[in-house]
Parts: C-alpha cells; sequence; structure tokens
C-alpha cells in the first residue's frame, strides 16, 4: 500500500495544499514476483479530518490503511484548516468548492480513480463528518455514498456553541442557517432539482455530547426518503470510537475484499 504526499495548487484556495493519499498500486504478485497490473480504476473515499487536525489525522489515529489495503480502496485525506468545509466569508477559501469539485477532478487526474459516482465516497468525523454531509448531498452528482462520524450538525441549532470562529467560516449563523451551507437545506434544494441522493451511513456514540443533534438529522434524512444506515453505541468523541466506525464504514460501502499479492501484511500465500 502506497502512503503518499501530495502538494498542489489550489484554485479554490489559492495556495499550495497538503494531500495525503492511501493507494493500493504496489502489490507484487506471488507467481511472477512483479507488480500486479491494475485491472481497473480504484474506487475512492476521500477522508475528512476534524476541528483542530490535519491531512495525516486519519492514518496517526486509525488503522485506515491497514483496512484501505484489504479493501483494495484509494483513499484521499485533504487539510481542511478548521473550515468545516464549507466556502468561507474570507477570500480564497473556497474549502465547498474545493472538497465537492475541485479535490475530486484533480485526485483523478493524477491517480487511477474510478470517475463513477457509485465508485466514489465521501466521509469524515466531528467537523470533518459535518463537511462530508453537506458537501455529500450538495455535490450528490459526484458522491454515491456519505459517512458521518459524531458529526458536528449542531451548528445551526439556536444557542450552539462557537469555538473555532465559526463566524469568520459561516457569518451570521441566523442567515447561513437558510443557505445550503445547512445540510437540511442543501438536501432540499437537491430534491427540488430531481436529483438522487446519495446514501448515508451516520454513527455517534451514546457518551457523545453531539448525540441528539445526530439523532435530529438522522430524523430529517428519513423523513425526506434518504436510505440512511443510523448506528449508536457506547462511545464519546474520541478516536477509539472512530477506529472502530471507519472499518464499519468500509464495510458498509460496496467493497470487496482483496488480499491477494504479497505486502508487509501478507507475506505467505
Amino acid at each position: 500500500m502506497a502512503l503518499i504526499q501530495v502538494n498542489y495548487l489550489s484554485k479554490a484556495l489559492f495556495r499550495t495544499v497538503p494531500v495525503q493519499v492511501i493507494l493500493p498500486v504496489d502489490r507484487i504478485s506471488f507467481e511472477t514476483m512483479d507488480y500486479e497490473p491494475v485491472q481497473q480504476k480504484f474506487k475512492t473515499l476521500y477522508l475528512l479530518h476534524g476541528l483542530l487536525g490535519n491531512y495525516t489525522d486519519w492514518v496517526s489515529g486509525t488503522r485506515i490503511q491497514r483496512w484501505a489495503e484489504e479493501k483494495n480502496l484509494a483513499v484521499v485525506m485533504p487539510s481542511g484548516d478548521n473550515s468545516f468545509y464549507v466556502n468561507s466569508q474570507v477570500v480564497n477559501n473556497d474549502y465547498g468548492e474545493f472538497i465537492g469539485h475541485e479535490l475530486v477532478e484533480v485526485t483523478r487526474r493524477m491517480f487511477p480513480l474510478s470517475d463513477r459516482r457509485e465508485d466514489t465516497f465521501i466521509a469524515g468525523l466531528s467537523m470533518g463528518g459535518f463537511g462530508a454531509l453537506r458537501n455529500g448531498i450538495k455535490y450528490a452528482d459526484t458522491f454515491g455514498y456519505v459517512a458521518g462520524l459524531s458529526s458536528a450538525v449542531h451548528l445551526f441549532e439556536e444557542n450552539a456553541d462557537n469555538v473555532a470562529g465559526e463566524g469568520q467560516v459561516f457569518g451570521d449563523i441566523a442567515v447561513a442557517r437558510k443557505t445550503d451551507k445547512n445540510p437540511k437545506v442543501a438536501l432540499t434544494e437537491v430534491l427540488q432539482a430531481g436529483k438522487t441522493l446519495p446514501k448515508f451511513y451516520m454513527a455517534c456514540g451514546l457518551s457523545d455530547g453531539l448525540l441528539a443533534s445526530n439523532r435530529d438529522l438522522h430524523e430529517f434524512l428519513v423523513e425526506h426518503g434518504a436510505d440512511v444506515t443510523y448506528v449508536e453505541e457506547p462511545g464519546a468523541h474520541e478516536w477509539d470510537f472512530w477506529d472502530r466506525q471507519i472499518k464499519c464504514v468500509l464495510d458498509w460501502l460496496p467493497l470487496e475484499a482483496d488480499n491477494a499479492g504479497m505486502n508487509s501484511g501478507n507475506v505467505q500465500k
């Protein structure tokens, strides 16, 4: 499994940005002792970190690299700063466009990634869960499957905590609540446009302070006809929970196990 560090000039953010990519291109055949040919373009998961994190979080905090290798899955992990993955009030901080359109286009140009909607997935934790849900809905033509873990979907509730300068991102929350930065509004607009919703996976720990808001969004999605797998289990807002749940997400996605070929975790036939 190749772990690749990418730096490229982002048009949406108008600066060079870092991205980490897990790419299963280095399997060695037991028979030929050569690299196995890539038979088809890879299904791809765009995986978003939480508040205060960066593009290295998922690899350092979970076993995503091992599990992606077992599933023959490419994983793209960008840095989203504290942007909540939406276009900001600040110029050159169009993180919604960056995640929902640009990053997908650019990484497909760089790597052998499938361009099919049904092979393109987005997921995240906490702030990244919000970003995955919102952008998975807004860019429903791009993403066929969306997963949010412990998602920070409380932002538009009355008296929601402002812990990371959300006002710099969203501006007036009362105004933003009525725009497609709100996942509920984005979903309504997608349905009005006659587009097909992605399939959803949501999970939250029973000891997580965001549990009530995740329940609320789950009910909203179901009421509007979405296909939602919803999980509550013991756990808090913590890496142990996210490590368990990202494995569940990969099991939920339309992937097949592929342990063929030699790699660091498989050195015997």
